[in-house]
């Protein structure tokens, strides 16, 4: 049963991060271009479930795991970057503006400390989703 309640609160904490990121989009004055931080939100967990399906479970480092590591890390340093670059845009006028680009950092804080958990969760023995 607490792994039913682990993965409610992981859901309950990522529909708070896809909030943050659905205002930064949709409040007046702001415009879709946050939005794009989606694509990284999809490609951060890919590197890491393939490496887990490509190797086996060792004491030591791995070096396939290693480097899905350092692929998830480019991801989510890109995540914060994008939006502090459109924000920072040259000209008048930048692309976004600086409240939206606060509130999808705050997203993108949540989103993958919900990921982050979600990878902690699934590694444990004692639940059913662990197969990942």
């Amino acid at each position: 049963m607490a792994g039913v309640k682990a993965l409610v609160t992981l859901a309950f904490s990522a529909s708070i991060g896809l909030m943050f990121l659905i205002l930064a989009c949709a409040l007046p004055s702001y415009n879709w271009w946050p939005f794009f931080v989606v694509v990284f939100y999809l490609l951060a967990p890919f590197p890491t479930i393939i490496s887990r399906r490509l190797t086996e479970e060792s004491g030591g480092s791995n070096p396939c795991r290693e480097f899905a590591y350092f692929l998830t890390s480019g991801i989510v340093v890109s995540a914060f970057a994008l939006p502090i670059v459109l924000a920072r845009s040259p000209g008048d006028h930048p692309v976004i503006e600086w409240g939206a680009c606060g509130l999808v950092l705050a997203g993108n804080v949540v989103t993958f400390l919900t990921l982050f958990f979600f990878f902690m969760a699934a590694d444990s023995d004692d639940v059913e989703y662990s197969m990942w």
